[in-house]
């Protein structure tokens, strides 16, 4: 391996070209990590925790970092109603198979939690832990409103760094605390260099997927996909600003599941960030997943 990760290429059932970045040893005893990114983000946000994970002097672990269709490396669906979780999971699915992972503890962002409860339903026995990083059964529809109003509709900055300061402008409330090496860091997620210009790092298409959505009526709840989870050791992260999971749906996680522990980050919104202190909560996570029971 020439850098900190190897480029993994599946083809998904119907032959689109999957992506994934593959970190750290590829044998061992250790749980492998699978992280799975938000509606419109991609593998690159979760490269500082890959690297903690993937480089750790006492055990380190193998990681893989997703990119859904439609996103980052992956590549675009021609009909964009296959943004789909359902579609989604079916992809996450062939990339495991392809890359040889039967048991990992899950990292979910946003969207990618979703995909983590559905696993939990479809393919239990694949998951030994999860991480859910601002999402739960109760959806908030005023997070996902906020969430559409941006989605394939920001515009083209010249530079990485006046893509920061559109994103600072735009989500300044959900991050007060954000320095500006922080908001550049997003903004190389969020766009990527393309033919000498930026262009966005995922296909626009994903608006018309929110567009389909009735927001106005409250979403339906997602229980019955939590309760998969209650075998296995849960964290359940929260930004204080955040307005897709409430402080009250995270207590009523809490309550719900004995093994759970709920973490919120301060001055961060949807989705915090997972580096700094949080690394060492995911860590004991995955700790509390490799005991034996």
């Amino acid at each position: 391996m020439s850098g900190p990760y190897r480029d993994l290429f599946v083809s998904a059932s119907d032959g689109l070209r999957l992506y994934a970045r593959d970190y750290g040893p590829d044998i061992g005893d250790a749980l492998p990590v699978v992280y799975l990114p938000g509606l419109a983000r991609t593998s690159e946000d979760f490269h500082d925790l890959a690297e903690a994970l993937s480089q750790d002097e006492t055990r380190p672990r193998r990681v893989l970092a997703l990119d859904y269709r439609g996103r980052g490396r992956s590549e675009w669906d021609r009909d964009w109603r296959n943004y789909d979780v359902r579609i989604e999971l079916n992809d996450t699915l062939q990339v495991l198979t392809a890359a040889g992972i039967e048991k990992a503890v899950f990292v979910g962002t946003s969207r990618g939690g979703l995909i983590t409860m559905a696993l939990s339903a479809v393919r239990p026995a694949l998951i030994a832990g999860a991480i859910l990083n601002d999402v739960g059964p109760v959806i908030e529809g005023k997070g996902l409103i906020r969430i559409r109003s941006y989605v394939g509709k920001l515009p083209t900055p010249a530079s990485v760094r006046e893509g920061a300061e559109i994103l600072r402008q735009m989500s300044d409330a959900q991050f007060p605390g954000f320095a500006e090496e922080q908001w550049e860091k997003l903004a190389r997620g969020t766009w990527r260099e393309e033919e000498g210009r930026l262009v966005l790092n995922y296909d626009p298409d994903l608006m018309r997927v929110l567009e389909a959505l009735d927001l106005e009526t409250p979403l339906p709840e997602l229980w019955a996909l939590f309760e998969g989870l209650k075998s296995v050791p849960v964290l359940a992260i929260r930004g204080s600003h955040s307005d897709l999971l409430t402080a009250e749906a995270l207590r009523s996680m809490e309550e719900r599941h004995p093994r759970l522990t709920a973490l919120t980050v301060p001055g961060q919104g949807h989705a915090p960030a997972l580096d700094g202190s949080v690394i060492e909560s995911i860590r004991e996570l995955i700790q509390a997943a490799e005991r034996p029971d």
